[in-house]
């Protein structure tokens, strides 16, 4: 049965929220909250508002892959005229499903989805396992970006 790939919707959250908790814990983040309500709250008035957007792997009725793309404004500036930054998440294939193009066929649609939504870039904090999927699709890195922890 060939893969399909759909938007997700309210009916997947739940699954997509499961696999979210696991990709993070497979990218070795420590857990000390439950996450699940914080992730339902956030996924549930972004789908809702537009900035965000997902889509998913299916084989059959199964989830075997997730992406996800925020979109986010801030002011223009020259490298991004139009302010709108897409911040890639969730990128995520089930372990028997990898090397088959699932996530770059996943990538692709949701860098549509910013482009559709008009902005200028695409922003991802990349796992080990990411990276040479992303830098075969093109991205680079920006030795500009730092981070402060509040």
């Amino acid at each position: 049965m060939p893969i399909e790939y759909r938007r997700l919707t309210e009916n997947e959250l739940d699954t997509f929220i499961e696999m979210r908790i696991n990709q993070l814990r497979e990218e070795g983040s420590k857990e000390n909250i439950d996450l699940r309500p914080a992730l339902k709250d956030y996924y549930l008035r972004h789908l809702v508002d537009g900035t965000f957007v997902s889509w998913l792997a299916f084989d059959g009725e199964k989830i075997v892959g997730t992406s996800g793309m925020s979109f986010v404004e801030k002011p223009p500036y020259f490298a991004c005229p139009s302010g709108r930054i897409g911040l890639l998440s969730s990128m995520f294939t089930n372990t028997d499903y990898r090397r088959k193009g699932i996530a770059k066929e996943l990538l692709s649609r949701v860098v549509k989805e910013a482009k559709d939504f008009g902005c200028g870039t695409v922003q991802i904090t990349a796992s080990d396992m990411g990276v040479k999927l992303y830098t075969d699709f093109g991205f680079v890195h920006n030795e500009n970006f730092m981070q402060y922890k509040l």
